[in-house]
């Protein structure tokens, strides 16, 4: 199918009101919950799973009216190209076709979207950030931009409020990814005058955030690998530790500079930000690719959580805020059910109350994640939710990203540019 049939049958579509936006074949319960929770919000006509195969696809397309969107779960399937090629006799040319699957490779992710036109495939596990920054854009057709899709991943992480463990879980979120699984992080501390993410991670601390945030015509990429400073070989710190009668001078632009060059250099940037009422934290949630709000179980974090959610999504941000619940099981505290029940949607990553192994972390300045147990299995939750899949819990380990057929995706489009044809 050319480009221009393609223009024709999508316009056809778009006058059919008649027609079902999503039709989703899904083979397991925990498929269709990240299903739904990354594409509830966005679907405007409706969206109708079900459970079962490709095969079970294909013979309810022989009787039913082709969606617009048609997401199949080909997962466990002996022959799945045979079954993909059965179901395009049975569906029409202009559907938009979306694979899930548990097939973790490149070639077979081209010869799908290149070789029979299906317009994306994420495998198994998925999450809501892959389904929200692959699948979101095809289904609403409005794309989040070529700048966000090159360069690093940008992750912001916000506290509810002030003393629930933000800065904790940022810094052994970036340990984790740039120690234990070796991948070019930089942690960005954005409270430059009494910000500890640096203290945490046993970094030091200079003036580069401070100039870059208050001269930006100086940021370029010489200035960001001498004012970043390295805790490990693959893990720096950017972090300033200013006079508190010296208040912050901030020019306009400065953090999505600051950012974009970063993104040039690490695979993943973790910033601090507490959700102030100010230029440059404003500007630091705005462009980033991913929201992390971190709650406690109390009444005054749910509040403000709520608040946290209400805050528009920013240009590079498909999906809604995971929401980390921290300390859960600490005595007088809310429970998760309760919690849930205030914010009108699920706790994304739990994290246990652990005051002794994390106050041993924090004054002796080893990293909790270190240690294999609830609170690392927590941070490799949230490495998932943010775009980064470490399959086992291998200390030595180099998982692979979710992103790594997603960025195949950035090179190699579909030939046919429609559905399957």
């Amino acid at each position: 199918m050319n480009q221009e049939s393609y223009r024709m049958s999508t316009s056809s579509s778009a006058s059919r009101p008649d027609r079902l936006t999503v039709l989703a074949f899904l083979a397991d319960v925990q498929t269709e919950q990240v299903l739904r929770d990354g594409l509830g919000d966005i679907v405007a006509n409706g969206m109708d799973v079900r459970r079962g195969t490709v095969r079970t696809a294909i013979q309810a397309m022989a009787k039913l009216p082709t969606p617009e969107v048609l997401i199949i779960d080909i997962s466990g399937d002996d022959q799945p190209l045979s079954a993909l090629g059965e179901l395009s006799d049975v569906v029409e040319p202009g559907v938009r076709v979306l694979v899930i699957g548990d097939t973790d490779d490149v070639d077979f992710y081209r010869h799908i979207t290149r070789g029979m036109g299906v317009m994306e495939y994420i495998f198994k596990p998925i999450t809501r950030e892959a389904v929200g920054r692959h699948f979101a854009p095809l289904i609403t057709r409005k794309t989040v931009g070529s700048d966000a899709a090159r360069g690093g991943r940008v992750v912001s992480l916000m506290g509810a409020r002030g003393g629930v463990g933000t800065t904790t879980i940022a810094g052994n979120l970036a340990w984790y990814l740039g120690v234990i699984s070796k991948r070019h992080t930089v942690f960005v501390e954005s409270d430059l005058h009494m910000g500890s993410g640096a203290l945490l991670l046993g970094g030091k601390t200079g003036p580069g955030l401070r100039m870059a945030l208050e001269t930006p015509d100086r940021i370029d990429p010489l200035f960001v690998e001498r004012a970043a400073q390295p805790v490990s070989e693959r893990l720096h710190v950017l972090a300033s530790e200013e006079k508190l009668s010296e208040p912050l001078n901030y020019a306009k632009g400065a953090a999505q500079r600051l950012i974009e060059t970063l993104r040039v250099r690490y695979n993943f940037v973790i910033m601090d930000v507490p959700f102030l009422p100010m230029p440059c934290n404003r500007e630091l949630l705005e462009y980033s690719h991913h929201r992390v709000i971190v709650m406690d179980p109390s009444l005054a974090s749910v509040r403000d959580t709520l608040r946290l959610m209400g805050v528009p999504n920013g240009p590079w941000q498909p999906q809604s805020p995971t929401i980390v619940l921290s300390r859960q099981g600490r005595p007088g505290g809310l429970t998760r059910k309760q919690i849930e029940d205030a914010l009108k949607v699920k706790i994304d990553v739990v994290i246990p109350d652990m005051p002794k192994q994390l106050n041993e972390s924090a004054s002796f300045g080893e990293p909790a994640v270190t240690e294999r147990g609830p609170f690392r299995q927590a941070i490799i939750d949230l490495g998932r939710e943010i775009g980064f899949v470490g399959g086992r819990d291998e200390g030595g380990s180099s998982p692979e990203p979710t992103s790594a057929l997603g960025s195949v995706a950035n090179i190699f489009k579909s030939t046919k540019l429609g559905g399957l044809s």
